[in-house]
This record gives structure tokens, C-alpha cells and sequence, in this order.
């Protein structure tokens, strides 16, 4: 038999990220919540929480939080058809719905969808950013119970959804490219022009300059890992970025910005997959996301 108080208590200690923190919302004690973590560790033969300032699941640890996920949408689920069976002196327990997408969704239509979604349901969401070509990882690892991500592919165990495509263009201001591009934008012009890059993983610079050149190009770049950043660094003329044009269609229509090679757009697909044991009791938080991407992309 599952412990399920062994359970909660490494699910909560994960989301709230420590053990003093999930003993107070479970209304128990730090000893309690420790001993029921140490010897569901035993049990296992494996460490499920890394102790640090955050607390952190490890990868077997967070297939336990999306368990324990499954589970309170479940209880939520039984308590509304059969609402004595909920113990009144027992804290409410929200289930908290963990979620990755990448950051220029989250800066351009994905906060529209998670606010339809929350406003009329009583989950509480915990949203992760990384880069839409590794959202899929957080899944394929258990770590999250839905993406937005650049996968096309179905994941194992996961419902895919068709969201549309997020679009690109390389952007600058007419001083910057009258200062760098004097000749016109060429490949070796690129080569000495600073661009912008988001982080390590951001790879949609580089695919642009080979779409559009034909060729890989060595080029100088910021680093700034905000979406709306970007816009300002672009409208600032320290560089060139790749940015959304919903961040960009004002500033390219006013003239405050200019594409470097004009009608040279990158199209990114972008697709919704989510856990397929929790689809069927999460179709109103995809129905929204679908909704809001074929609008907004």
C-alpha cells in the first residue's frame, strides 16, 4: 500500500521548498514531516528530496509530486460529487498543477490563457520557463504535468495539440543598421554586428543567419533573458534580436524598428501536450490554451 502522508509530505515539501514551511501547511510537525520523508527514502532505496534553500525533488521524487498531483485532482473531483466525505478538520489541500512553456509565450498570449483558466477553477498553477525546444524534457522527466513546447512529436503517455506558430523577425533600429550594415546585411556584416540571445539554449538567431545566409555565422552577442527586454534592448540600438511580433508589430510599423532582411520571418511551431491520466479532468485548461493560441498566433 501507497503511504500517502509520506507522500503529500514530499509533494508539499517540493512546493513549498522546505520541510518547516510543508509542516505548517500540513499542520504537523518538522519531525513528523522529516520522519515520513526518511523512510519513504528507505522504503524506496532512493532519495526523493535534495535538502537545500530550495528544497528540490529529485527525478524519482517528482513522478511522487505528479502522483500526488493526479491524486488531488481526483479528490477534488469525489469531494464535489460526495462532499461528507471531506474531513472538516482536515486543512484544504489545493492541488497545485505544475506547467512549462517557454518565456516568449509567457510574455505574448500564455498568461491570457492560465488567467481564464484559474478564474474559474480552484487549482493554483505553478508555471516553469525554459526554451520551447527543451519544455518537452520537463515532461519526458515527469516534471511538470503539461507544455507548451516546439515538439511536434507525441510524448510518451501525453496528449499533443496543435497550437499554431510563433513568429520571428530579426529586428533592430535604422540607426543600428545604417551604423553596421552601411553595405547591406550581408554574412560577414553579421559577423561583426552584436545580437541579442536569451540564454544557452537560445538557438533562434543561429537559425535565422543559416535560413537567411545559407550558412553558419560566428556573431557578437548580449545576453538577457527577459522577452519584453529584448524589445527594449532592440529599441535601445545596442543590437539586433529576434523578436515576436506581438512585441514588435507597433515598433515595426512606426518605424522605430526595421527587420534586417526584409520578409526573412521565422516561423516556430508550437504545440500543447499534457499528461494524458490528467487530460480528460484538465479539457477546460487546454480548451483555454488552445483557444488563446489560435487567436493570439
Amino acid at each position: 500500500m501507497l503511504d500517502y502522508s509520506a507522500l503529500r509530505a514530499v509533494a508539499t515539501i517540493v512546493q513549498t521548498g522546505s520541510f518547516e514551511r510543508a509542516a505548517a501547511a500540513l499542520n504537523v510537525t518538522p519531525s513528523a514531516i522529516s520522519q515520513r520523508v526518511k523512510q519513504l527514502e528507505e522504503r524506496l532505496g532512493t532519495v526523493l528530496i535534495v535538502r537545500g534553500t530550495p528544497c528540490t525533488a529529485t527525478e524519482k521524487g517528482e513522478r511522487l509530486c505528479r502522483h500526488m498531483e493526479n491524486v488531488g485532482m481526483l479528490e477534488v473531483e469525489l469531494f464535489g460529487q460526495l462532499p461528507a466525505l471531506a474531513d472538516p478538520d482536515e486543512p484544504r489541500q489545493r492541488v497545485t498543477l505544475q506547467i512549462a512553456t517557454n518565456a516568449d509565450s509567457l510574455g505574448t498570449w500564455f498568461v491570457e490563457a492560465m488567467s481564464n483558466f484559474a478564474k474559474t477553477s480552484s487549482y493554483l498553477l505553478n508555471i516553469a520557463v525554459d526554451d520551447q525546444d527543451h519544455t518537452a524534457e520537463w515532461l519526458q522527466r515527469g516534471r511538470v504535468m503539461a507544455a507548451v513546447t516546439s515538439l511536434e512529436k507525441p510524448i510518451r503517455g501525453c496528449r499533443r495539440f496543435a497550437l499554431g506558430v510563433l513568429r520571428y523577425h530579426a529586428t533592430a533600429t535604422p540607426d543600428f543598421v545604417a551604423r553596421y550594415f552601411p553595405q547591406g546585411v550581408t554574412a560577414e556584416a553579421i559577423g561583426n554586428a552584436p545580437a541579442l540571445t536569451f540564454d544557452q539554449k537560445d538557438r533562434l538567431q543561429s537559425n535565422w543567419i543559416r535560413r537567411t545566409f545559407g550558412r553558419d555565422v560566428d556573431y557578437p552577442t548580449h545576453w538577457l533573458p527577459s522577452p519584453q527586454s529584448f524589445v527594449e534592448a532592440s529599441l535601445s540600438g545596442m543590437c539586433w534580436g529576434m523578436n515576436p511580433i506581438q512585441l514588435t508589430r507597433e515598433h515595426l510599423a512606426s518605424g522605430r524598428l526595421v527587420e534586417l532582411v526584409p520578409d526573412t520571418p521565422l516561423d516556430v511551431p508550437l504545440y500543447w501536450q499534457i499528461n494524458r491520466l490528467a487530460a480528460d479532468r484538465l479539457a477546460e485548461l487546454t480548451r483555454e490554451v488552445v483557444t488563446v493560441a489560435k487567436r493570439r498566433l
